[in-house]
C-alpha cells in the first residue's frame, strides 16, 4: 500500500537536502576559477531542479505520515533512482560527459558506491565535478535517507522500513531505542572516520588536501572514485597505500563494532563473530596472493608483494575499488582469490557491498547443519551467530536472498553476453576470454566494486560499453546497493495500490 503524499514529502525532503549538499561543489567552481559558463551553470541548473522538485513537496507536512513496509521499500528505491538522474545533470549541463546514459551511469556508479567509470579523461575533469563524484559515494555510503532521518526533529514510526532498506545486510537493529539517533551516531562515526583519514592522508608530502578529501570520501563509501586515472597508484607511496588499506577495511566492518568501543564494551565489539570471518578471510587471501605473486617474482620482494597483496585484496573485499597495480598481469589465481573476495564482500551494517559476511556465515552453517541433519535425523541442530540462535526466518531470508541474487548476476550475464559479443579491437591487448570479461563485469556492478578483469580491468574503463549494456549494469548497481528488494518491489502492481 502506497502514501503517495508521504512518499512525496520524503522525496521532497531528500531534493532539497540535496540541493544543499551541492552547494559545496557550486562553490568550489569560484575557488578553483573554473569556466563559469560550464560548471558554475551545471550545478547552478543542478540546484535549481532540486529545489522545484523538492519545495513543493514539503510546503505542507500530510497528516497522514504512516507508511509501510512495501511503500518505505518503494520509496527509498525511487529515492536512489531520483538522486542518479538528477545527480548527473550537472556532468552533462557542464559537458564533461555529453552523453546522458554516461552520466546516469557514473552517477549511479557513484551513489551505489560502485566506482565503474565511463570518464575517460579523470585527470583533465575540473576539480568540481571531481569532487561531486566522490562526494556521491560519501553520501551513498552510509545512505542518503538515514541522513534524512539524522535532521528529523522527532522519530516517526515509518522510518523503520526506509532504514531497513537502505541499510545492507540481512538484518537491521537499532543502536539505541530512537532511530534517528541511531542514524545521528552512525553518522558521527562515519564523518569522524572520515576526517581522521584526511588528516592522515594530507601527513604524507605526496598528496595535497583536495586529493585527501576525494579519496577519503571514496574510501568512507567504499567507491573508489579517484581524481586520478591512476588510482592511488599514481602516488606510488607505501604510507598512503596502508593509510588506505586500513581504512577500506575499517569502513567494510559493521558500525556496531565502533559504538560498542566508544561506550567502552571493547568485549561485544571483539566477540563479534561476523568482524572475526571478514579478517580471517581477509588474511587468508591477502597470504595466498602475496605467496603467488612472490613465486612469480612479479615484484622484487616478500614484503613489496605483501604491500600490493593487500591494498587489492582490501579494495576488493571492501568493495572500494581502488587500485595501486594492475591486476590483469597476475597470476590467475590471484583473479580467482580476489572474485572470491569480491562476492564475499564486507559485514552487513557498513557502506561495503557484495552478498556479505553474515549471509556467508549463516549459509555456511546452514549447510552444515543440514548435513549434521542428513547423517541424524532425530538430531536438533541449531545455527548460531554470536553466541545467538539465527531464526528460521532469518535463515530463509538468507537462502532467498542467495536464490534471488544468482539469479539476477545469471539473468544480467545472458544479456550482457548477448549485447557485448567480443571486446572492441582496441582492446584486443587486454582480452581475457569472453565469460570472463563479461563475468566480472557484471560481478563487479553488482557487488558494487569497481574495477573488474581484462577490459573492465583497474586500468581501463566501462566506456567502451554500448548504453544498453550501462543500462543493465546500472540496474545490477541499484539492485546490489539496495539488496535486491527495494527495486523488484518497484514492479510488483499491488505494491503500487494506494492507501486507504
Amino acid at each position: 500500500m502506497m502514501n503517495y503524499r508521504m512518499t512525496a514529502y520524503i522525496l521532497g525532503s531528500i531534493a532539497v537536502i540535496t540541493a544543499g549538499l551541492m552547494l559545496v561543489p557550486f562553490i568550489m567552481t569560484f575557488g578553483y576559477h573554473e569556466d563559469y559558463a560550464s560548471t558554475t551553470f551545471a550545478f547552478g541548473l543542478t540546484i535549481a531542479i532540486l529545489l522545484a522538485i523538492g519545495i513543493p513537496c514539503i510546503v505542507k507536512k500530510p497528516k497522514n505520515t504512516h507508511i509501510t513496509s512495501s511503500c518505505g521499500f518503494v520509496t527509498v528505491a525511487l529515492a536512489w533512482i531520483m538522486m542518479s538522474v538528477v545527480g548527473a545533470v550537472p556532468l552533462c549541463a557542464s559537458g564533461v560527459m555529453p552523453d546522458f546514459i554516461d552520466c546516469i551511469f557514473e552517477m549511479v556508479s557513484g551513489f551505489t558506491t560502485t566506482g565503474a567509470t565511463v570518464l575517460t579523461d579523470i585527470d583533465g575533469a575540473p576539480n568540481s565535478i571531481l569532487f561531486w563524484r566522490s562526494m556521491t559515494h560519501w553520501i551513498g555510503g552510509m545512505g542518503i535517507l538515514v541522513f534524512v532521518v539524522a535532521l528529523l526533529p522527532k522519530s516517526n514510526p515509518a522510518v523503520v522500513h526506509l532504514m531497513k532498506a537502505e541499510v545492507p545486510g540481512p538484518e537491521f537493529g537499532k543502536l539505541v531505542s530512537k532511530l534517528r539517533f541511531t542514524a545521528r551516531i552512525l553518522y558521527c562515526i562515519y564523518l569522524a572516520m572520515t576526517v581522521l583519514e584526511i588528516v592522515l592522508l594530507v601527513a604524507s608530502p605526496k598528496m595535497n588536501l583536495f586529493d585527501a578529501v576525494i579519496h577519503s570520501m571514496s574510501t568512507a563509501g567504499t567507491g573508489g572514485f579517484s581524481n586520478r586515472g591512476l588510482s592511488v597508484g599514481y602516488y606510488n607511496d607505501a604510507y598512503i597505500d596502508v593509510v588506505i588499506t586500513v581504512f577500506m577495511m575499517l569502513f567494510a566492518a559493521n558500525f556496531n563494532v565502533f559504538y560498542f568501543l566508544l561506550i567502552g564494551h571493547v568485549s561485544a565489539a571483539l566477540r563479534n563473530e561476523e568482524l572475526r570471518a571478514m579478517f580471517i578471510i581477509f588474511g587468508a587471501a591477502t597470504i595466498g596472493i602475496t605467496i603467488s605473486l612472490t613465486v612469480e617474482n612479479i615484484y622484487e620482494n616478500f614484503w613489496v608483494s605483501l604491500r600490493y597483496a593487500a591494498f587489492q585484496t582490501a579494495s576488493m573485499m571492501s568493495t572500494t575499488g581502488f587500485a595501486t597495480a594492475d591486476f590483469n598481469n597476475w597470476p590467475t589465481i590471484t583473479h580467482i582469490l580476489l572474485l572470491i573476495v569480491m562476492f564475499v564482500g564486507g559485514s552487513a551494517g557498513s557502506t561495503a557491498g557484495g552478498l556479505k559476511v553474515s549471509r556467508i556465515v549463516i549459509g555456511a552453517k546452514s549447510a552444515f547443519a543440514g548435513m549434521k541433519k542428513a547423517y541424524s535425523p532425530r538430531g536438533v541442530f541449531t545455527v548460531k551467530l554470536d553466541g545467538r540462535p539465527v531464526s528460521d526466518e532469518l535463515r530463509l531470508s538468507v537462502a532467498n536472498y542467495f536464490v534471488a541474487y544468482f539469479f539476477i548476476t545469471v539473468v544480467s550475464l545472458v544479456l550482457i553476453s548477448v549485447i557485448e559479443p567480443r571486446v572492441p579491437s582496441s582492446l584486443q591487448g587486454v582480452d581475457t576470454g569472453w565469460f570472463v570479461e563479461n563475468f566480472s563485469a557484471v560481478a563487479t556492478c553488482i557487488n558494487n566494486v569497481g574495477p573488474g578483469l581484462g577490459s573492465f580491468g583497474p586500468m581501463y574503463n566501462f566506456a567502451h560499453l554500448s548504453s544498453l549494456s550501462k543500462i543493465v549494469l546500472s540496474f545490477d548497481m541499484l539492485l546490489g546497493r539496495l539488496e535486491i528488494v527495494p527495486i523488484m518491489l518497484m514492479f510488483y502492481p499491488k505494491a503500487w495500490t494506494p492507501a486507504k
